[in-house]
């Protein structure tokens, strides 16, 4: 290969910790060996990438994949929809989505519920996410207020502390709140993430997308893993993600689809923010999984280094997500590889749109990619 990223810096130049005329070594689906491919030791079988860039596998650390009818419809039809949908059309929906999200290099996945917003439907919905191969399963039942209680946010806030957590129990790994206008307010949020941290669950928020709100302060304040949808920012909350490990999902995607500005990327990075990205896969703005296209937005629109956004698509979301084995390739770590059809990472942005997914390995297994 031409290039391997490892993201360990002791392992190689820059932050990336990048390797030229690179080898590596894969065991039962981890990472053995990395270094130059002059000194690499013996294996029992090799495969020559023919001077292709390899990447640790993209980690979409935030996503909305998981409901029923049409993609472009608004939240609330969808929530309709999601409610109408049978079982077996779900899943396949789902497991459709995931081998998307694996053909363009992102072998670890992220998704909500959110759109089912009944107890029964939560559970179904985050059921079918652990069937569909999704690694990290997040419980975003204060999502929206629904129709039936439109007239009623507190009993809603009931529900989804009560009997919506009980349902899901077991199959989430993580808690969210939308703390935005229109949707939970900051007593609502606290209230929602202090139930779900009673159950074991990590936290996260989604901040306000349109106006400055209290959802940066609310993710601080509690230590939450992550927090995203951070397009309007102010000063004050750059200061607080650039002293706190909380970590700031940018949606690129979801920014250019919706006519938004770009978040303040480089300011995030410049006041030391943990910063990842993501797909932010939702109906009704921007339903896409392509972390491609996101790395490239990323450069593009939000002032990132072509480095910078491959850190921020990988380890960056692997720290959003507090997972070790993933987003690096470093010894010891999961055998997650994208393989680039160029020589190097630059290509995703001087090719932008092109298919350059070449070849994906999960645990070590070709799962995807153009060759795959």
């Amino acid at each position: 290969m031409s290039e391997l990223v490892t993201n360990d810096p002791t392992l190689g130049a820059t932050p990336l910790g990048r390797i030229t005329e690179a080898g590596l070594i894969v065991q039962e689906g981890r990472v053995v060996w990395v270094g130059p491919e002059r000194s690499a030791p013996a294996a029992d079988r090799a495969l020559n990438l023919g001077g292709r860039a390899v990447l640790p596998g993209w980690v979409d650390s935030h996503t909305h994949l998981l409901h029923g009818g049409d993609p472009g419809s608004d939240p609330w039809a969808t929530v309709e929809a999601t409610r109408r949908t049978d079982d077996a059309t779900l899943l396949a929906s789902a497991r459709r989505h995931r081998a998307r999200m694996l053909l363009g290099g992102t072998t670890c996945a992220e998704t909500a519920t959110g759109f089912g917003l009944t107890a029964a439907d939560e559970r179904r919905v985050a059921m079918t996410a652990a069937a569909a191969g999704f690694d990290e399963i997040t419980f975003l039942g204060a999502h929206l207020v629904p129709a039936e209680f439109r007239g009623d946010p507190n009993g809603f806030v009931d529900l989804v502390c009560g009997p919506m957590l009980d349902a899901v129990e077991g199959t989430v790994g993580w808690i969210d709140v939308c703390c935005a206008e229109g949707a939970f307010d900051e007593a609502q949020s606290r209230r929602v993430l202090a139930a779900g941290q009673r159950k074991g669950l990590g936290l996260r928020v989604h901040a306000d997308p349109i106006d400055p709100g209290a959802g940066v302060r609310v993710a601080v304040d509690v230590a939450a893993a992550s927090v995203a949808h951070c397009t309007r920012l102010t000063d004050a909350d750059i200061d607080l993600l650039g002293r706190s490990a909380t970590v700031t999902i940018l949606l690129p995607a979801g920014e250019l689809a919706a006519g938004q500005p770009s978040a303040p990327g480089r300011a995030l990075v410049d006041a030391g923010a943990p910063v990842a990205l993501a797909s932010g896969g939702t109906p009704g703005t921007s339903f896409t999984s392509s972390m491609n296209l996101v790395v490239a937005l990323a450069v593009l629109r939000g002032g990132l280094t072509t480095g910078e956004a491959v850190f921020a698509a990988t380890a960056g979301g692997a720290a959003a997500l507090r997972r070790t084995d993933v987003g690096h390739l470093a010894p010891g770590a999961r055998a997650d590889i994208h393989v680039l059809d160029a020589p190097s990472h630059d290509h995703l942005v001087h090719q932008i749109g092109m298919p350059l997914s070449y070849r994906v390995f999960r645990h070590g297994v070709e799962v995807g990619g153009a060759a795959g």
